[in-house]
């Protein structure tokens, strides 16, 4: 029942009453079944056993009536339960998209792309259908049965508890089948939610895919998923085929008692012909309940799987949040502290008692092995995770009592891995600030030296780009990132690999540009070229999980060191080269 409550809090007010107003056309729509078979009865009794003609018209007239009218009543309830469980739907899609905008990245860590859009959508609509469809069909098929029940008790009691008998064997099987079930449809969203995953990540990748010749080895994967989902589906049918047989005989067994007692009843005296109409004619009323409720529960199970996974995204609250320590602060002005910083990914250490500060306006270099933390840093500062120990400051300020736009607004951010949206060129570098003129956008796409290949383009600041920047080399997406970065006019400026794909005569146009930059930031410099660092105030060398080294170009060369070797390499120079060389 909370999946139900949950997703009546989402619904907008206005819409509860509409929403019980169908439920209540439903209710009426469904007593007013009665009444044709009591007309029939009375049609038999008094015109056809009575050989009387004159109710026949009117008889047949108000038949007629009921029936017109209940259709029309039942158009109303569909179109209102639509409206409705629409109303929801919406709601719930701008409600979890807006969750996912402010979610912290531990939570996409552990959630797949593929799983989460299958929540957002396959997931959803099964929502939706409990409300359009599920709930209205529960309530018909309830009511239908009460009501039909009480009717026939008041017409012979003896036959209509003799119908009634059979329900408890209904719903014997009925709760044994809805036992074994529930797990089969959670299985079988698991395996849904890998065959989506599978087929996402294939389509993004599929450059890397073609590259390494994997079409078929891809093809394999993905049948195997698209087998494992398709076992499950079969797994539940073949479940519910194996109870369907003794619903379907118990439910059929009311029309051949109906016919069998009845007839014995009529020839006792103990029930007119009329009489025996309407159990005749209600007998499908008691059974198709019970024919239906295989159906409806597999369609519940389905709904409570879907809104349980929907949920969980709904429910789920970022660990990274404005605290009550939060306080409206000025802009970022650049600098930058990292006091005793240790952090590690779950149970695995990064880095450890990591110390370093950035005055505003310096520009700090970080090089480093593989996997050293040097992204980290920039995530820490960003406040994309957490500290395990230490703190970290920004304009001497902790960052956790910094508002989190605030903080993340004045840090402007170009990675290796670019991430380029569907929009044009101009779209793409003023997405982090949108009251750029078309001017100020040039002259950032200038500095970044992205305004000579973007004026090529077939429309040039107008070109619409393609997902992830498709059809761009790797250096150029760069620069576009860096002019985004750039665009935004941060007080610290972060640039991670951000010149990896761009040749040596262009990165030394982009370094002069950046020191030249028309307004103050802290430049934060992650790099594995030491052209790319070389002019820093300071690098430091994450190693170990600590900070091995640290100092400016001349300094680092005189430790001999990893920043020695890793330069030695660069220049192709032996040690004892570099040593003459000096």
């Amino acid at each position: 029942m909370r999946q139900i409550r949950w997703l009546w809090n989402i619904m907008d007010a206005s819409y509860h009453k509409r929403h019980i107003f169908a439920l209540c056309l439903s209710v009426i729509t469904s007593l007013m079944l009665l009444i044709n078979p009591a007309l029939t009865s009375k049609l038999v009794d008094e015109v056809i056993v009575a050989q009387n003609p004159d109710p026949l018209i009117p008889i047949l007239m108000i038949m007629l009536c009921v029936k017109f009218l209940r259709e029309g009543m039942r158009y109303l309830m569909i179109v209102t339960l639509e409206k409705t469980s629409q109303n929801v739907k919406y709601n719930l899609r701008v409600r979890l998209f807006l969750k996912l905008q402010y979610q912290d990245a531990a939570f996409f860590d552990v959630h797949r792309t593929g799983d989460l859009m299958t929540r957002l959508s396959a997931d959803m609509d099964w929502c939706r259908h409990f409300l359009s469809y599920i709930d209205y069909v529960v309530t018909d098929s309830v009511v239908m049965f009460l009501s039909t029940s009480i009717y026939l008790f008041f017409v012979n009691w003896k036959l209509a508890l003799t119908l009634v008998m059979v329900t408890p064997l209904l719903l014997a099987i009925t709760k044994i089948y809805s036992k074994r079930v529930r797990p089969l449809f959670v299985e079988m969203h698991d395996r849904l939610s890998e065959m989506n995953t599978n087929a996402q990540e294939n389509i993004a990748a599929n450059r890397v895919v073609k590259a390494f010749a994997r079409e078929e080895h891809e093809k394999e994967q993905f049948d195997g998923r698209n087998a494992a989902f398709r076992d499950s589906n079969l797994a539940i049918n073949k479940l519910w085929l194996s109870f369907y047989p003794f619903i379907e005989i118990l439910a059929n067994s009311m029309t051949l008692i109906t016919v069998f007692l009845g007839g014995l009843f009529i020839m006792k005296g103990q029930l007119t012909p009329g009489q025996l109409t309407i159990f005749t004619s209600l007998a499908w009323a008691l059974s198709n309940p019970m024919r239906s409720l295989g159906n409806m529960l597999n369609d519940y199970q389905r709904f409570v799987t879907s809104a349980n996974k929907v949920m969980q995204i709904d429910l789920s609250r970022p660990l990274i949040t404005d605290g009550q320590e939060t306080k409206p602060h000025e802009p970022v002005r650049g600098k930058i502290e990292f006091r005793n910083v240790s952090f590690g990914y779950k149970s695995q250490p990064v880095f450890s008692d990591v110390s370093f500060t950035a005055q505003p306006g310096e520009t700090v270099a970080i090089m480093g092995p593989t996997g050293s933390g040097k992204t980290t840093i920039v995530q820490l500062l960003a406040r994309f995770y957490d500290v395990k120990g230490g703190e970290v400051l920004v304009d001497d300020l902790n960052v956790k009592k910094w508002p989190l736009q605030m903080l993340r607004h004045g840090i402007g951010t170009a990675i290796q891995d670019v991430f380029l949206f569907s929009d044009t060129v101009e779209g793409n570098v003023a997405f982090g600030n949108q009251d750029l003129s078309v001017d100020e956008v040039k002259d950032f796409a200038r500095r970044a030296a992205a305004d000579e290949f973007i004026t090529h383009l077939p429309e040039g600041y107008d070109t619409i780009i393609g997902e992830r920047g498709v059809g761009l080399s790797g250096g150029q997406r760069q620069r576009i990132a860096l002019a985004r970065a750039l665009a935004m006019q941060p007080g610290i400026l972060v640039m991670d690999d951000t010149t990896s794909a761009v040749d040596m005569e262009t990165e030394q146009y982009i370094q002069k540009q950046l020191r030249e930059l028309p307004f103050p930031c802290t430049k934060l410099i992650i790099a594995q070229r030491i052209s790319s660092v070389k002019d820093a105030d300071e690098i430091l060398i994450l190693r170990d999980g600590k900070i091995a080294e640290r100092g400016t170009h001349e300094e680092l060369l005189r430790l001999r060191g990893y920043y020695y070797e890793t330069y030695c390499l660069q220049n192709g120079l032996t040690p004892e080269a570099k040593e003459v060389a000096e």
